[in-house]
């Protein structure tokens, strides 16, 4: 078993109505194959973790890539697990725009810093760490 990590910029600013549609399509799918992880959004950047056999996570990721929704597709890591970290998340998600992240505890401002956002997931520890935080305040 693997997870993946990665992160994109939509090519459009997404509705609610658009990441709701996305969030179904991510959901059935990974109940059909045994996938879990979490999705975050917010101002047309995308941070997507992948939890799930590699046979079946590597050719969904080789298919997200190319999806035309988003660009700048930057794989954050990718690696081998003994266990899920969102075993019971069939994609947990959070659309971050209008939410105030800022009551909570160790809370960054690294989201609303444009390109230097993406600077932050080079650092892949960090980026794990923000992922099992939401994961824990959700």
């Amino acid at each position: 078993m693997i997870h993946l990590a990665y992160v994109s910029t939509a090519t459009r600013l997404m509705s609610t109505a658009d990441l709701a549609d996305l969030l179904d399509e991510c959901r059935e799918f990974n109940v059909r194959h045994d996938i879990t992880g979490m999705l975050l959004y917010k101002d047309r950047s995308f941070l997507q973790v992948l939890e799930g056999d590699e046979d079946v996570v590597v050719p969904l990721y080789d298919r997200i890539r190319r999806d035309r929704r988003h660009e700048k597709v930057k794989t954050l890591f990718m690696s081998d697990i003994v266990r899920r970290d969102f075993p019971d998340w069939s994609m947990g998600f959070k659309n971050l725009n209008g939410f105030d992240v800022s009551s909570i505890v160790g809370y960054n401002d690294f989201m609303d810093q444009g390109e230097t956002a993406r600077a932050m997931f080079d650092d892949l520890t960090r980026a794990k760490k923000l992922l099992l935080l939401f994961r824990a305040k959700s």
